[in-house]
């Protein structure tokens, strides 16, 4: 720590109890000066001669005939009164960080100015912090804590904002010229100190981290961390990675249980504002900040009720980053209410992701101008894909609630409907899951929620669970038999797209028209077509058969010649072409043939939907059991 000596003469105050002060000389002292509640025994030519404000009250006393001054407002109270005091006698003081600032304080107010006496207190204060006080890293920061007391005096003269500037100076520079020590419990080590320049830089380069400052400011009150933070992103030498994990460590730091999503104590006015304002000092920089610190700056502001306007913007930054999260970010415990989760601010956050890709297709048509205003970041189909199966977990998740309304589980589902899925196996368990912990749900509602699940991309785990599943539509495990019948069919031959018949390619995913129509999306006629348990064991039994036959064709022809794998490829078109023949396809077909639906449209839906429309009552399926 710096410090100064101002005089030379010894100090000769001494106390007469706990309220007076005087000084020990031959000379009577000639005036009293009433400092808050202590008593300052004095003599008056020694502070006229430095004081212009003495000069004024002294004159004042004189014309009332009274010898006693009373000083109420002096910034720094009697101890920094003291000060000035001393230093009007000569007497020895010694200025450090944690008493300069209220010395200069009461200078001013003192008024103790180079037009009263050359070399007078201010000037000597002002010379002490600029070259010794604002170039000691820790010597900034204690000065700066010290204003607080002492404002606006401190503000009004500089003080504060020469603190931050310096703190903010040191920050930015190169970690390669740090020179000082540069936490307080830190000492340098002996190769620091060392004679040969070069050697100490490269040791430098090596001990000093991107984020040596960020615990030391921690230190810092509320207002004065919030302009150091703002200067230092202003001199635009740090990255915005440092700054969040600053940031961090300072919200952690003051706000306990903030790691883990909670608030300890009672102090939420006070946790409030300091999540605001550290939500209004982020970075613009969105790949400077982590996402598990904006994910539990979300939570606690959701915890605190904060403004929604801090609100909008974490969840504007989160949901451009969202492909990065898992599923247990996510589950944010729902503020009030018997929902267990806040499923609406991840739908705020999905749709927030899925705006930043119709941004940027739109902005793909505008000129290069706004383009490089807007600047939108490119959302790739890898990143769809994550949050799509971040969505799927997610979904899966919030099912066990059984307060969630259907209504919210469809419309999170629906916003990532159009982006890729490998699979759609997590979008079937999330159904499952809603399904069991909702028995009660109507036919109509197990129809819409069943719409979000494409058939043809499930696994063939996936599969074997649903025909068994009892709490599954009938029409959805008619889907799901037909669709692997086709994965066996095309398995058994040995292509991965078979060239099915004109009547197969009719049914087959896609169509062949080109329809723009999607194919998980089912109309009210179709969901009505329900077909029968003759129907279903039928298919059952073939797709077992085809099965059997596929893998004895498969062995046979491994052990065989060329001959024998011409037998296989010629087994496999047979029960293609048999399967396609059988009843049970010809009384779907025909139902639509009858009923004039055959159109255009038909052949690019999903083969599902050309599931018979006239069925006779469907039989009970509690002999099927379930395996969920």
């Amino acid at each position: 720590m710096k410090f100064m000596k101002l005089g030379s003469k010894p100090d000769s105050f001494q106390n007469d109890g706990d309220n007076i002060r005087y000084v020990a000389t031959e000379l009577a002292t000639d005036i009293v000066i009433n400092v808050g509640n202590v008593k300052f025994y004095l003599h008056k030519f020694p502070l006229l001669s430095k004081s212009g404000r003495f000069q004024k009250l002294v004159t004042n006393t004189i014309e009332e005939n009274n010898d006693e001054i009373h000083i109420h407002d002096i910034p720094g109270g009697p101890a920094a009164f003291e000060i000035c005091a001393k230093f009007c006698y000569g007497m020895t003081v010694t200025l450090n960080a944690y008493n300069v600032v209220a010395a200069r304080c009461a200078a001013e107010y003192l008024e103790m100015y180079e037009t009263v006496e050359k070399g007078n207190l201010i000037y000597k204060i002002e010379v002490f912090l600029n070259s010794s006080i604002f170039r000691s890293w820790k010597d900034s920061i204690i000065v700066l804590q010290t204003t607080k007391s002492l404002l606006p005096w401190s503000e009004e003269h500089k003080v504060v904002s020469h603190g931050i500037d310096s703190i903010a100076t040191k920050v930015s520079i190169d970690t390669s010229k740090v020179e000082w020590s540069y936490t307080y419990n830190r000492k340098k080590l002996p190769s620091e100190n060392s004679n040969d320049p070069h050697f100490n830089s490269v040791r430098k380069q090596q001990l000093v981290p991107k984020d040596w400052w960020v615990e030391d400011l921690c230190e810092l009150q509320l207002d004065f961390y919030e302009r150091v933070i703002t200067t230092i992103i202003a001199k635009g030498n740090v990255s915005g990675a440092v700054i969040g994990e600053a940031l961090n460590a300072y919200a952690s730091r003051r706000m306990p249980g903030f790691n883990k999503g909670v608030i300890q104590g009672g102090e939420i006015v006070k946790n409030r504002l300091l999540l605001e304002t550290i939500i209004r000092i982020l970075p613009v920089d969105m790949g400077g900040i982590s996402f598990s610190f904006l994910v539990k700056l979300l939570r606690v502001a959701i915890l605190l009720e904060c403004e929604e306007l801090e609100r909008s913007e974490l969840i504007r930054r989160i949901g451009m980053c969202l492909e990065e999260a898992k599923v247990s970010d996510l589950l944010i415990r729902a503020p009030v209410g018997e929902a267990i989760f806040d499923v609406d601010t991840v739908q705020k956050l999905v749709e927030e992701f899925v705006a930043c890709d119709q941004h940027v297709q739109t902005d793909s048509l505008l000129e290069d101008e706004f383009q490089e205003i807007r600047s939108p970041r490119m959302v790739s189909d890898p990143s769809k894909a994550k949050v799509a199966k971040l969505v799927d977990g997610y979904l899966a998740e919030i099912a066990r609630d059984p307060n969630l309304p259907l209504s919210k589980f469809v419309n999170l589902a629906e916003l990532v409907s159009s982006f890729p899925r490998a699979s759609h196996d997590g979008l079937y368990r999330a159904i499952d899951m809603y399904l069991k912990e909702h028995p009660g749900i109507s036919k109509s509602e197990k129809k819409r929620i069943c719409r979000l699940m494409n058939c043809r991309k499930l696994s063939a785990e996936a599969c074997m669970h649903a025909v068994q599943n009892e709490r599954l539509p009938m029409r959805v495990v008619v889907q799901v038999l037909f669709f692997e019948q086709l994965r066996a069919t095309t398995s058994s031959g040995g292509n991965s797209t078979p060239d099915h018949p004109g009547s197969i390619r009719v049914c087959h995913p896609g169509g062949s028209h080109g329809s723009s129509r999607s194919t998980i999306t089912n109309t009210e006629e179709e969901w009505d077509a329900v077909g029968t348990m003759e129907d279903i064991k039928s298919l059952k039994g073939e797709l077992d058969a085809l099965k059997l036959s596929g893998g004895t064709s498969g062995a046979s022809g491994r052990n065989d010649n060329d001959g024998g794998k011409g037998n296989t490829e010629n087994v496999a078109a047979s029960k293609m072409k048999g399967l396609m023949s059988k009843k049970i396809l010809s009384k779907i077909w025909s139902s639509k043939e009858k009923s004039g639906e055959l159109t255009s449209s038909d052949t690019s839906e999903s083969p599902a939907s050309t599931v018979v429309e006239e069925t006779k009552s469907t039989p009970s399926r509690s002999g099927r059991p379930s395996v969920s």
